[in-house]
């Protein structure tokens, strides 16, 4: 069976079918990078990297441009790109037109506060007043955390940074989309300087969303002031380019272009930076586009309108994939709470890289996903069961049979619209049942990881500074001494001592081990 994905601009779940033979062309909505990514974003930027990986996997069923099968081999070439959105993203992004602040500048508005207070981010001297500065902090923090997540777009990028573009860096292909879209009927300037969509021109607006024009209605939620809703021809046009000669990146049109347009110093929307950064580099028509739910509307679907009105194709991407929102604990996360994470937030408290990636990958992407702790330690017992399993595999001196049928079954539930709950099912209850793993098992389970992507991180090799590690050796030599000495007592409150202080230690072949024990 070929890979049945759910399709958000059918609502259907449908055999994925590429444009080109063998190869698929995917985008994924990246971070703003105004500050640390969350847990939250990671779950939809990671299911994104499952759904890439299943792609190229061998045991990814290949399907031809025209329907058919081609059985002889799996897995498809997959060009991925990932956008870091470092200017036009808004503070209430709910808003298709825009409301709100640029999130740059209101990064620079917290940071200028943080550095009066003394309290930048760690490692950073940042210039609260470049934004560039903030933005180039920002990015390396995020692709730092999705390295350590095993985030493939981000490792291509360090041979083909096109793989990561920045809005920025793409300013005067924006300026031309937004020309050609006023050119050819779909958008104007209006009285306010300020280009916007004509979403009347574009009969397909709402398609995706379910949101179309007749349910509309001007300053929904109180987020649009009435007066630039004036110069609108329908409260749903949203913004391409804004005139506002203050704005900390801006760029004059006519000077950037050589040419007379009827643009003003300003600065772009948020949503026309991923029509051009993906019609740049996958093409006008892509195959597969993706992003949290919360990203359908308005951005996606002003993505579409964008796109299509500026290349006149009947699509912009053939396959939309839209990961749920993800909880703590059954709560929103919030800083006030005290449930809101970062990634370095949870590797400071101990947890391992492949923990956090299986926890938030192992609830299926169209079901909202709970991050608990408990979750999170069987998600890190679960590793150790299989890097114990995949060290007695590859010590094994037996060559061993390939498991055909695993591997089907395993293939089979990928390709059941990306099941990675029913996956994980498949290779624990194998595991379970094969006491004496061979060479073969080895290789297959590193086949089911190059999909899942967990055991290629590395362990949190995270200890605390010198002086404290220094002490728990020296305690954990202490006990292992008086176990030598058969004082057993005193090694028993060595132990609680440890434990006391968070630490956990295993006995074992190679001697005794540590860990700090991991909690939210």
């Amino acid at each position: 069976m070929p890979l049945q994905i759910h399709n958000t601009l059918t609502g259907r779940t449908e055999t994925f079918i590429p444009l080109e033979a063998g190869k698929a062309t995917f985008y994924t909505c990246g971070p703003t990078v105004y500050d640390y990514a969350h847990i939250g974003n990671f779950r939809s930027f990671l299911a994104a990297d499952v759904l890439r990986r299943w792609l190229e996997s061998p045991l990814c069923t290949r399907v031809n441009p025209d329907g058919s099968l081609d059985e002889q081999s799996g897995g498809y070439d997959v060009t991925h790109v990932m956008n870091l959105t470092d200017v036009g993203h808004m503070t209430d992004d709910a808003a298709a037109d825009g409301a709100g602040e640029d999130k740059m500048d209101a990064a620079r508005k917290r940071l200028l506060d943080a550095k009066k207070s003394g309290k930048l981010p760690p490692g950073a001297s940042i210039d609260p007043n470049d934004p560039y500065a903030i933005a180039e902090f920002y990015a390396n923090a995020f692709l730092e955390d999705a390295r350590m997540l095993g985030m493939k777009v981000v490792e291509d990028a360090e041979n083909d940074p096109t793989l990561l573009p920045r809005p920025t860096h793409v300013i005067r292909e924006m300026l031309e989309m937004i020309l050609e879209l006023i050119e050819n009927g779909h958008a104007y300037v209006a009285s306010d300087g300020v280009a916007y969509f004509d979403v009347q021109s574009f009969t397909d607006y709402g398609k995706l969303s379910g949101n179309t024009l007749d349910k509309i209605r001007a300053g929904a939620g109180g987020r649009v002031e009435d007066a630039n809703q004036a110069v609108k021809k329908h409260a749903a046009d949203f913004m391409l380019w804004k005139p506002d000669p203050t704005h900390s990146m801006r760029w004059d049109p006519s000077k950037l272009l050589g040419r007379d347009v009827p643009l003003k110093e300003g600065y772009p929307g948020w949503h026309i930076e991923c029509s051009v950064m993906a019609r740049q580099r996958l093409g006008d028509v892509i195959d597969l586009h993706s992003g949290g739910e919360d990203n359908i509307f308005p951005h996606h679907e002003c993505e579409i309108a964008q796109s299509r009105g500026a290349t006149g194709a009947a699509y912009f991407a053939r396959y939309w994939f839209h990961p749920r929102h993800l909880f703590v604990e059954g709560e929103k996360m919030s800083k006030s709470k005290g449930n809101f994470f970062t990634i370095r937030d949870l590797m400071a408290k101990g947890f391992d890289p492949a923990a956090i990636r299986l926890e938030l990958i192992k609830t299926h992407y169209r079901s909202n996903a709970n991050f608990t702790e408990q979750g999170l330690k069987d998600s890190t017992r679960m590793v150790e069961r299989w890097r114990r399993f995949l060290d007695a595999a590859e010590s094994s001196s037996d060559a061993g049979v390939r498991n055909a049928m695993v591997a089907g079954e395993f293939a089979r539930a990928m390709n059941d619209d990306l099941n990675v709950a029913g996956a994980i099912g498949v290779l624990n209850q194998w595991i379970g049942a094969n006491a004496s793993p061979t060479k073969a098992d080895m290789a297959l389970l590193r086949e089911f990881d190059r999909a899942l992507g967990v055991l290629e991180l590395e362990a949190n090799e995270t200890q605390g500074d010198d002086a404290d590690a220094a002490q728990i050796e020296a305690l954990i030599a202490e006990r292992n001494a008086a176990r030598k000495d058969k004082d057993f007592a005193r090694g028993d409150a060595v132990r609680d001592q440890l434990a006391a202080m968070g630490i956990e230690i295993k006995d074992g072949p190679q001697g005794t081990t540590w860990t700090r024990k991991a909690s939210l």
